[in-house]
């Protein structure tokens, strides 16, 4: 870990983590191949002078070798999450470079393993390398090391939640998802208003951050048990292949992508199929294959008989987000009933409920 610090002549000197895990911005492309491949980081802030202008003590920690975001796994969630804890009282704020292919899956991962969070954990990235003229990497990287340390007069931390730092925009994390793999403005939360946005000046929706108790400790969960799986339902959709599925030795739960407002075809295989898995043990989530909307099961009679068949509302969640929160129930609970009871919770702003 390397410290690089900053004017401190003010009283109120913020102490942030830079994390960087890969992705874009610390890419450079080989002359020979055109490729991108990455640079060492100190590279990588060498690009970024103006952080010399920071009133912040900036600290890195580098992942190495560095990671595609493709490659992101439970396994490194775990270890960003320790890197997070085994530090969190020496720091104000915390961000994390990450490609963007799963950014919003770490964001959600983590929003869930650091429960009561106090300070913030801001996740960025950005679609053209840092050391291309036209590139959206410097931008975001500033504006996230300012957001991460930024304080109330009393101390306390503006931003107390994981979110996403991108293109102008603070989203929440576990709200959040791809939207572009070209435009500069990648990602959006369809279902959850900014919780700040960046321009002249830097503006806070401060009621729409989730707030903790300050007087009680930040929780680490390091366990994930990623005994779940994700699909999409489509007309045409086989029977063996889903009951195939359902029979997967040692599944714990499914994220079913369901049409519109959480609707699926009226075959009587589907449902049943569906409840065997729910009396088999398994947790079924259904959330909408809508970037935009909510899941509301009893609007229509194909989402009422998902409801029949014990299938539990995602209501207005990502995917990205109902996948990470299954992982951290059940590594948190063995009993599926407690997981699909708290599925239907709100634990840290994922849905609206």
């Amino acid at each position: 870990m390397s410290q690089h610090r900053c004017d401190d002549r003010n009283a109120m000197t913020s102490k942030v983590l830079l994390i960087y895990t890969g992705g874009t911005i610390g890419m450079n492309r080989n002359p020979r191949t055109g490729a991108l491949e990455p640079f060492d980081f100190e590279h990588l802030l060498s690009r970024v002078p103006e952080l010399e202008q920071f009133q912040t003590e900036i600290a890195t920690h580098q992942f190495s070798p560095p990671i595609d975001s493709s490659d992101m796994s439970p396994r490194l969630w775990t270890e960003l999450a320790h890197i997070i804890a085994d530090n969190y009282d020496q720091y104000d704020g915390f961000v994390i470079l990450h490609g963007t292919d799963t950014m919003a899956y770490t964001a959600s991962a983590l929003s869930f393993m650091l429960q009561n969070l106090t300070k913030p954990v801001i996740l960025t990235g950005s679609q053209l390398p840092i050391g291309q003229l036209r590139t959206d990497g410097k931008e975001n990287l500033i504006t996230s090391i300012e957001m991460a340390a930024a304080r109330h007069q009393d101390g306390t931390a503006i931003v107390t939640e994981v979110g996403i730092y991108f293109s102008g925009h603070l989203l929440r994390g576990n709200r959040t998802t791809k939207q572009s793999a070209d435009e500069f403005n990648a990602f959006e939360s369809f279902n959850y208003p900014h919780l700040a946005d960046a321009g002249v000046q830097i503006t806070y929706h401060e009621k729409l951050i989730h707030r903790p108790n300050f007087k009680q400790p930040m929780t680490p969960q390091f366990k994930l048990d990623n005994n779940v799986i994700i699909f999409s339902l489509f007309p045409g959709i086989r029977e063996d292949l889903i009951r195939h599925i359902i029979a997967t030795p040692g599944l714990r739960s499914i994220v079913m992508r369901t049409f519109g407002s959480g609707n699926a075809p009226q075959n009587p295989w589907l449902i049943s199929a569906l409840r065997e898995a729910t009396h088999r043990g398994k947790v079924v989530v259904n959330i909408s294959q809508c970037m935009q909307g909510c899941v509301q099961m009893g609007r229509y009679d194909t989402g009422y008989q998902l409801q029949e068949a014990g299938v539990v509302s995602g209501y207005d969640g990502t995917v990205e987000s109902a996948v990470t929160k299954l992982m951290y129930l059940q590594g948190k609970y063995d009993d599926a009933e407690m997981v699909r009871k708290l599925m239907k919770q709100s634990l840290c702003g994922e849905m609206s409920i």
